[in-house]
């Protein structure tokens, strides 16, 4: 199985981090063959064209702000097949998540199975270093990662205190 693990996010921009502490965490971690975990951060150009790579599944890793409190851990599956959004810009250094997906139909390519694993911050102004709620879901969420890319987890129900959504 060929899996990507791509973590996302500002260093600068404090709980923005979060993508980039988590795949940190996985590099100390004992993976199954066939899985590549890359820390993207703000290169969002350089995960569209990785994404053209054929992967079996797609794991992408960032803050995502979607109502709850800081610290809350979500797993959002893309839907597959989703069209893609208007035309993006070509800043490399801030494309989200969505935008990234919608670009690589445009350069070509083909996404299977995605799923964000993502963590509500709590601040994502500048600033060096996580918040202590998004620090505490660091391990959680790497977890919930190795858990994911091994079939361990069939849906993000089966985690007390994982929220699911569709992206």
């Amino acid at each position: 199985m060929t899996v990507l693990v791509a973590g996302l996010g500002n260093l600068f921009c404090s709980d923005d981090a979060f993508g980039v502490a988590v795949v940190a965490e996985l590099s100390q971690r004992s993976l199954p063959d066939g899985v590549e975990v890359q820390d993207f951060g703000i290169r969002g150009i350089h995960l569209a064209y990785q994404l053209l790579e054929p992967y079996e599944l797609v794991v992408l890793v960032d803050a995502v702000q979607r109502g709850g409190p800081p610290g809350t851990v979500y797993v959002i599956e893309a839907e597959p097949g989703a069209e893609p959004g208007p035309e993006v810009s070509m800043d490399a250094h801030d494309l989200g998540p969505d935008a990234v997906l919608s670009l690589v139909p445009r350069l070509g390519g083909t996404v299977g199975p995605v799923v964000v694993v993502g963590c509500e911050p709590a601040a994502v102004d500048a600033g060096i270093g996580l918040s202590a709620a998004v620090q505490d879901a660091v391990g959680t969420a790497a977890q919930l990662v190795v858990d994911l890319i091994t079939g361990r987890v069939s849906g993000p129900a089966s985690r007390p205190g994982v929220a699911e959504g569709t992206l």
